[in-house]
């Protein structure tokens, strides 16, 4: 299964999960030090950082802004 982060409020982070539900995890649940926008794969439980998606999905944003406001 996979995760975003689309937000954290107070000790709870609130996933986007396999786009298509939201759940809320209590931060306690999830690696140490994670932030909205990041990537999570695993299970409830046993969630664990993916960095690579991470990069991948910022970097495929920042190319979509650069072409909408492309002068």
């Amino acid at each position: 299964m996979r995760a975003i982060v689309d937000r954290i409020e107070g000790d709870v982070a609130v996933l986007e999960l396999d786009g298509t539900r939201f759940a809320d995890v209590p931060l306690s649940e999830l690696p140490e030090g994670t932030r909205q926008g990041d990537v999570l794969d695993g299970e409830p439980g046993n969630w664990h950082a993916n960095e690579g998606e991470k990069n991948r999905r910022l970097a495929h944003n920042a190319d979509l802004m650069s072409r909408l406001f492309k002068h």
